[in-house]
């Protein structure tokens, strides 16, 4: 594992933020071409992923000091730097990513459509990010590719590694898709319907979430979380949308 990309003084240079920083600039830049693909201007997506990162990254924080009040206040500089997106982080910032679509006058379908191979993009580099700091641990293997999360350890499945390598396959599938899809909204929902069951099923590598066993829950928060992805795919391919003009 390499937490530490780099390490001078004082100065600490974590890897997953590296990793995190290149992927999300890398998906800004994704999305300057799949706009054009989509129909929608360049500039205005590009401002439109800006704000959704921003919201992210403000709304996270601003939960983790509601939460953790007393700690701030002794710590803040710590606790502001411990990563905080959250379910009800994420929540917010599609509540507020749409008012702004709606603001902006974005179309929210085809959007989402040039949005989700810069999202799958994002998620690859952020479970490079994991893979290099070992804090997606999978169940124990046998297999020659197996890493151990600490030297001498047992080797476990590199599950963070196996979500990058579907993610980049994912984008790379995905912006095909985009070009060709018949409806405003068939890129999306595809991206929503694998990205739900790549967790679903990658969640069975993994180390189970011990609030599983407490709550007496059948599965993993994650896999929760995928299948409302995938009703969320469904519920759009149900939707009667409009076709797409591939003149572009």
């Amino acid at each position: 594992m390499h937490p530490t990309l780099l390490h001078f003084g004082h100065i600490t240079l974590p890897t997953f933020g590296v990793l995190a920083a290149v992927g999300l600039m890398a998906a800004l830049a994704l999305s300057l071409r799949t706009a054009t693909i989509a129909g929608l201007s360049p500039d205005r997506l590009w401002n439109a992923g800006l704000f959704l990162l921003l919201s992210a990254f403000v709304l996270s924080r601003l939960l983790l000091v509601v939460m953790y009040l007393h700690a701030f206040l002794t710590y803040p500089i710590l606790l502001l730097a411990v990563p905080s997106l959250t379910p009800l982080g994420l929540l917010l910032t599609g509540i507020v990513t749409l008012l702004y679509l709606r603001v902006r006058r974005l179309p929210l379908l085809a959007t989402l459509d040039a949005w989700a191979p810069c999202a799958t993009l994002i998620w690859a580099f952020l479970a490079l990010g994991h893979f290099a700091e070992g804090s997606d641990p999978g169940l124990v293997t046998t297999l020659p590719w197996g890493r151990p999360m600490i030297a001498g350890g047992i080797p476990l499945h590199p599950v963070a590694l196996y979500a990058a390598i579907v993610a980049v396959l994912l984008t790379v599938v995905l912006f095909g898709h985009l070009r060709r899809r018949p409806r405003r909204g068939d890129t999306a929902a595809f991206a929503l319907a694998a990205v739900g069951v790549a967790q679903f099923l990658l969640t069975f590598l993994r180390q189970p979430d011990p609030s599983v066993e407490l709550l007496g829950n059948v599965l993993d928060p994650i896999q929760w979380v995928a299948i409302g992805m995938i009703v969320a795919a469904g519920i759009i391919w149900l939707r009667p949308r409009k076709l797409v003009s591939h003149a572009v």
